[in-house]
C-alpha cells in the first residue's frame, strides 16, 4: 500500500529527480572520505553543470554566427507591436526582481535568515552561487560583447553588453537556489514543489521582460537562464555533499547546517514496523 501510494504521488519527473538523489546519495555512502563524498556529488554537479554548458556552447555559436538574428529580431519586432501602457508598467516592475539591488537584497535577508536559523553552510552557498555568478556574467558579456537590440527604443535604460542576459542569470541562480534552501527546510513535498515552481514562473516572467522591454534578444535571455541554472546546480549539489558528509562522519559540521527535516508521509521518515513474530515471544 506504501508503495502504490508514492507511486501515485510521483510525476515522472519527480521520479526521474528521486532516481538521481538516490542514485548519489547510495553512492556517497560509500564514501568514508571528505575528498570521496564530496568527490561523488561533485561529481553529479558537474555533469548537469557541463550539460548546462553544452548547451551555452551550442547557442553561443549559432549567435557568434548569426544564425539566431532572424528569430531574435522577429520575436522583438513582434513584441514590439504589442505594446500598451498598462504591460509596458507591469514589466518595468517585473523586470525591477532581477535588478542587482533587488537580488542583493534578497539574497542577504535569505542568508541572514539562514544563519540565525544555524544553517552556515546554506547561507555561505547562496552567497558563492550569487557573486560567482555575477562574476561570471560579466566575464562572459566582456567575450561576447554583443550589441543591444536597436528594434525599436527600449524602455528602460542599459549600459552593459547584451549576451548573456544578467537579469535572466542573476535571476535563474538567485531564484532557484532561495527555492532550493526553502524547499529543504519544508517538510511537505507539495510545499517544495509550490516553492520550486513558483521560482520558476518568477525567473520566466523576469526573463521575458527583457525581451518584451527591448534590452535583450530571445537567444540572450535563453543563455542567461541555462548557465545560471548550470552554476546554481553545481553550488547546490556541494551544499548536499558537505551535509551528507556532516551527517555520517563529523557531527560539528550539523551544529552550523542541521539536516533537511524529513516528509512525514515518506515511509523512509517513519518508524519501522515490529517484526510480528517479536511480538508473541
Amino acid at each position: 500500500m506504501i508503495e502504490e501510494r508514492r507511486a501515485a504521488e510521483r510525476g515522472r519527473l519527480s521520479a526521474y529527480s528521486d532516481l538521481v538523489y538516490r542514485g548519489l546519495r547510495a553512492s556517497a555512502s560509500k564514501a568514508d572520505t571528505l575528498v570521496g563524498t564530496l568527490g561523488i556529488f561533485l561529481i553529479g554537479g558537474l555533469i548537469v553543470a557541463a550539460i548546462g554548458v553544452a548547451i551555452f556552447v551550442e547557442l553561443a555559436d549559432h549567435v557568434k554566427a548569426g544564425t539566431t538574428q532572424a528569430f531574435d529580431e522577429s520575436v522583438i519586432r513582434w513584441l514590439g507591436a504589442h505594446h500598451s501602457p498598462a504591460l509596458d508598467a507591469l514589466m518595468i516592475e517585473v523586470t525591477a526582481l532581477g535588478t542587482g539591488t533587488v537580488v542583493l537584497m534578497v539574497v542577504t535577508v535569505a542568508a541572514l535568515f539562514l544563519v540565525l536559523t544555524q544553517h552556515k553552510y546554506s547561507a555561505l552557498l547562496l552567497l558563492a552561487s550569487t557573486f560567482g555568478g555575477i562574476a561570471l556574467n560579466g566575464v562572459l558579456k566582456l567575450g561576447f560583447d554583443r550589441p543591444r537590440p536597436s528594434i525599436f527604443v527600449p524602455v528602460v535604460h542599459t549600459v552593459s553588453s547584451s549576451f548573456p542576459s544578467g537579469h535572466a542569470m542573476s535571476a535563474a541562480i538567485v531564484y532557484s537556489t532561495v527555492a532550493y534552501l526553502a524547499a529543504r527546510l519544508n517538510k511537505r513535498r507539495w510545499a517544495r514543489w509550490l516553492v520550486m515552481t513558483a521560482a520558476l514562473i518568477v525567473i520566466a516572467l523576469i526573463s521575458f521582460s527583457r525581451m518584451y522591454l527591448g534590452v535583450h534578444y530571445p537567444s540572450d535571455v535563453i543563455a542567461g537562464v541555462v548557465i545560471g541554472l548550470a552554476w546554481a546546480a553545481f553550488c547546490m549539489a556541494t551544499l548536499e555533499a558537505i551535509q551528507k558528509f556532516g551527517a555520517r562522519h563529523d557531527p560539528r559540521i550539523l551544529t552550523q547546517e542541521k539536516p533537511a527535516p524529513p516528509d512525514p508521509r515518506d515511509p523512509a521518515a517513519l518508524p519501522p514496523i515490529p517484526d510480528a513474530s517479536s511480538t508473541h515471544r
